[in-house]
């Protein structure tokens, strides 16, 4: 089945299935905007100080014109990696487990059956994407270097796996609510229900 390792078992069918959005994931994991802020701030020095220096106008903007295409460099190559991470990453949800399958010269996949998941919380976006963190057991350990950038630092800098830059997050987020809630025992549910988080 097209974004999960294999076939899932029989009586197990996808419920959900999104990936992120690749603009929401350059602006937030790659930072475009602080690098290109950046480097206009870097043009702006460099041209003012040819201008005090003595020098044209011209010859300061004809100076600085290296930053410029170092900058726009470095911002395209940003958005072509948030790019091919969207394109190889596929979120999914069923009855049973989250999966996150990633990775775009060797796909791997984190498996998260809902017993393992304490909690998640949603954080949505003014674009109207969101992010879901799945709060995982204190004995339960991933890298963060790996899982990057479906991650984020949790309590005590545990990696935490996270659904991130997703559209429509919160129909998703109420989606897991509801199945979280079914896996643990009723006095359970509502702690675990309680969990999701909405911020703008």
């Amino acid at each position: 089945m097209d974004g999960l390792p294999g076939r899932l078992p029989a009586g197990e069918e996808v419920l959900w299935q999104s990936a992120p959005d690749w603009r929401a994931l350059a602006r937030r994991a790659f930072h475009i905007r602080l690098v290109s802020i950046y480097f206009a701030l870097l043009v702006l020095w460099r041209v003012t100080g040819s201008m005090l220096s003595g020098y044209s106008l011209r010859y300061a903007v004809v100076s600085a014109a290296s930053c410029v295409l170092l900058g726009a460099l470095g911002v395209l190559l940003f958005c072509l990696f948030a790019w091919l991470i969207a394109r190889t990453t596929t979120y999914t949800i069923t009855q049973k487990r989250v999966v996150i399958t990633y990775g775009m010269a060797l796909p791997k996949s984190l498996n998260l059956p809902f017993g393992s998941v304490e909690a998640a919380d949603l954080m949505i976006h003014a674009d109207g994407t969101g992010d879901i963190a799945l709060r995982l057991p204190q004995g339960r350990r991933l890298s963060y270097l790996l899982l990057w950038p479906h991650v984020r630092a949790g309590a005590q800098g545990r990696a935490q796996p996270v659904l991130r830059a997703i559209p429509a997050p919160q129909a998703a987020a109420e989606l897991l609510a509801r199945r979280l809630s079914q896996s643990v025992p009723a006095t359970a549910a509502p702690q675990t229900t309680g969990a999701l988080a909405h911020a703008a």
